[in-house]
């Protein structure tokens, strides 16, 4: 074969790649250390932990096959069903919360002017603050005896409660501990009321609406996308609350009240695999979670069509 030919060969492969597939290969191979990482270290451990699920493994000898041994066992388990339940108790407070206090600073970041990126790094911080020094820190300032809360409360005339001690204030506690970290949707709600158009409440301004009117005829239905992106994310991460629960209650392996108001279901897993090296039911909780929480987004994606709008739709 000629040079000719050869070179004839390769022009005729090269027309044959569209432009939108020079696109997608390009972009494969931007996100192929991304895919290497998730297949590395999510995707195989998934894979992993769903086979030690039909397993009794505890680490010091060989997995022996159990087959649903462990998932039967789940439906019998009274400490996970209490684990799940004070799982989606905070759940339900702490997520209609955050979504409300964010979006009560957001609407104030809205209005400050200059201010505003001082303040937006102020609420912020405590987003990229360590775990265990937020749980450390809140365990100090919900001390029922020298706690600065309940100091703050006797000004007012208030008794505080056992944040730490007592059961029916332990998940109120942390509760009002994870309202300190919500800038992360503080700015996801900020970027989302700048964008949209100020046209709008001008016009509504001039039909006669007032401000609480253009705020649920308007900027609600405007910004329902990221209000269903933010309830979706805070559902799930409320449904894996763990390490500033597991600092605070059971780090020195506490017991008494932390040991049934504060076990929540993570708390519950990370004992039962490390604490109690039994892995193969761990693993089974693991995937009796993921199930959960596949049905719960997948009920909110259901019912987003009756309230979130996405502009062009």
């Amino acid at each position: 074969m000629t040079d000719q030919a050869v070179v004839t060969r390769l022009s005729r492969r090269e027309r044959r790649v569209t432009p939108q597939q020079r696109e997608l290969f390009a972009g494969l191979a931007f996100i192929s250390p991304w895919i290497v990482g998730f297949l590395i270290f999510t995707a195989g451990p998934m894979a992993v932990s769903l086979g030690l699920s039909f397993t009794d493994y505890d680490v010091l000898s060989p997995p022996e096959f159990v087959g649903f041994e462990n998932y039967q066992r789940l439906l019998s388990d009274p400490r996970l069903g209490l684990s799940l339940a004070n799982s989606f108790i905070y759940a339900l407070f702490h997520v209609p919360l955050a979504i409300l206090v964010a979006m009560g600073l957001a609407l104030l970041l809205n209005r400050v002017g200059k201010a505003a990126g001082f303040f937006r790094t102020a609420y912020y911080l405590p987003s990229i603050t360590p775990a265990v020094a937020v749980a450390t820190l809140w365990l100090w300032l919900l001390n029922p005896r020298i706690g600065l809360v309940n100091q703050g409360l006797a000004l007012l005339g208030i008794q505080g409660p056992g944040w730490t001690t007592d059961p029916a204030w332990i998940k109120p506690g942390i509760v009002l501990m994870s309202l300190w970290n919500v800038g992360g949707t503080v700015i996801l709600y900020l970027a989302a009321l700048r964008n949209v158009p100020p046209e709008l409440y001008e016009a509504a301004r001039i039909d006669g609406a007032n401000g609480w009117q253009q705020f649920i005829r308007i900027t609600i239905p405007l910004i329902s996308g990221t209000i269903f992106f933010t309830l979706i994310v805070n559902t799930i991460g409320s449904l894996q609350l763990f390490t500033e629960v597991y600092t605070m209650f059971f780090g020195n392996m506490s017991s008494g009240a932390a040991s049934s108001a504060g076990l929540f279901y993570n708390v519950y897993l990370f004992r039962q695999a490390f604490e109690f090296l039994r892995m193969g039911y761990a693993s089974a909780m693991a995937w009796l979670l993921f199930v959960i929480i596949l049905i719960l987004t997948f009920i909110q994606l259901r019912v987003s069509r009756r309230w979130v709008y996405y502009e062009g739709s």
